[in-house]
């Protein structure tokens, strides 16, 4: 194998590569938000506020859980209880995050030496995502609503996740080939 060519990955490696990278990805977001969330003066402990401990109802629960909400009773045609709102905050958040990852392998994985200043363009590109499908759903403004502050802290957590992502996914190659 040449100096930074690395062996084909296989779709199914590349899937299971970017959804890996993407879960610390997204762990690597939430820190920091968590971490803004505790210099504007909040209490709860990090396993609290990661897991939606303190979102009891569909009124306080946050757009991944609205999202989750509409699809479940959408296709299931049941209401889904306000007891569920945390739970289902938690797997939109995490699997939108994973999911978008395993795209990210897939198109990492299909060039020679994926480099991990992509991940700056694909945080972006799933920040932007969020400004076209949210206000279409009606659970976000359009994006020309929101101030510059609210947009930029919006679009540095998302490019913390799309660069963390590509790391990781970058630094798994290394892992993958022995004696390097």
């Amino acid at each position: 194998m040449t100096r930074g060519r690395r062996r084909p990955l296989t779709p199914l490696g590349a899937v299971a590569r970017g959804g890996a990278a993407a879960a610390l990805g997204t762990l690597a977001m939430d820190v920091l938000l968590y971490g803004r969330y505790r210099r504007d003066g909040g209490k709860s402990a990090f396993p609290r506020w990661e897991f939606s401990a303190d979102v009891h109802s569909w009124d306080e629960a946050p757009a991944p859980a609205q999202v989750g909400k509409r699809l479940y009773e959408g296709l299931l045609r049941r209401e889904l209880p306000d007891r569920r709102a945390a739970l289902v905050n938690n797997v939109m958040h995490w699997g939108f995050g994973i999911v978008n990852g395993a795209v990210y392998g897939v198109l990492a994985g299909s060039v020679p030496v994926p480099k991990v200043r992509y991940g700056a363009l694909f945080g972006a590109g799933v920040w932007g995502s969020g400004y076209v499908t949210l206000p279409a759903a009606g659970l976000y403004e359009p994006i020309w609503k929101y101030d510059a502050k609210i947009l930029a802290k919006d679009l540095s957590a998302h490019l913390v996740y799309g660069l963390s992502t590509a790391a990781v996914f970058r630094a798994l190659d290394y892992v993958r080939r022995p004696g390097r």
